[in-house]
């Protein structure tokens, strides 16, 4: 996906110039990761599931006890709305990655958090960039992935929601340029398969009593649960896969026919080699091609 900079940022209700000064060095968000974020899709002037999307914002707010306001729903629609016209990304020919970032807000004093009788007022940025196809993503090439040495804890509260405390993920992906890779695949404390970097893992398999099933990591596998994952669920049954959510392993993956990953904005994207070894016969396979296609077909024309 192209990193194209953009020219203007949506900050509190405002455009401003992408390189202008945008919010404070007192900022919670700047100072402590203490925000939350979604990123997601807008083809075709169409904003792809911005209720659910909204939706795990505000799951993720509530998470941190961050007060959004009352207004948020027609506040994100009308800022990306206005976003996009600005950017030129709108209209019947536009496809952007829009991303929403939510801090507590600016806080003037130190620590960890303010008194509880002392309400901020969050920041709310809105950012786009035009979306064009990356090589290592095409459907005709497929990426590679390697094993993180990062482990989640399903345990941990945190887990589930999308907060801007991203280091463990920074580190992973560091790991995968290290590694010559494309991304990385973490795995929780107890060995289990958990998600990518910024996608969920599924994988095609042949399961005990012979039927083709499409298998996840489930939600107690420390995942965040993807809008595309419930989208792909929900595909799979209607097109002769049985969908299974539980606790997968190296084997699983070692064994599995197809591997891919799926996202808001990259949607379906195949895995051909994983920790050097290769995934299938190397090429992306046809059940992985076929839930691009319909996934990208959803988004364009929905």
């Amino acid at each position: 996906m192209s990193n194209a900079a953009p020219r203007w940022a949506w900050v509190d209700g405002v455009l401003l110039a992408a390189d202008a000064r945008h919010i404070s060095a007192f900022d919670r968000g700047f100072q402590l990761g203490d925000g939350v974020f979604e990123t997601l899709r807008a083809a075709g002037g169409r904003v792809t599931e911005l209720a659910e999307h909204t939706a795990r914002l505000r799951g993720s707010a509530d998470g941190l006890a961050i007060e959004l306001p009352d207004d948020l729903d027609t506040r994100l629609a009308t800022g990306i709305d206005n976003l996009l016209a600005a950017e030129g990304l709108g209209g019947p020919n536009g496809d952007a990655s829009v991303r929403i970032t939510v801090t507590r807000g600016p806080w003037m004093s130190r620590g960890l958090l303010p008194a509880s009788d002392e309400r901020l007022t969050a920041t709310i940025v809105i950012q786009a960039w035009p979306v064009t196809a990356a090589p290592g993503t095409t459907p005709a090439h497929g990426i590679s992935a390697v094993s993180s040495r990062v482990r989640r804890d399903p345990g941990n509260p945190l887990a589930t929601l999308k907060t801007t405390s991203r280091a463990d993920y920074v580190y992973a992906k560091l790991e995968a340029r290290r590694a010559g890779a494309d991304d990385t695949l973490f795995f929780t404390v107890d060995g289990h398969l958990s998600e990518a970097t910024s996608a969920n893992v599924f994988l095609i398999r042949r399961a005990a009593d012979g039927v083709l099933e499409l298998a996840t990591p489930s939600l107690t596998c420390a995942i965040l649960a993807g809008t595309t994952r419930s989208w792909i669920l929900r595909w799979a049954a209607s097109v002769g896969l049985r969908p299974h959510e539980g606790q997968l392993t190296r084997a699983d993956l070692a064994a599995a026919e197809e591997v891919f990953l799926t996202a808001s904005v990259a949607g379906v994207v195949p895995v051909v080699r994983l920790d050097g070894q290769l995934v299938g016969d190397g090429q992306p396979g046809p059940w992985t091609l076929r839930a691009r296609a319909n996934r990208e077909a959803y988004i364009t024309q929905a």
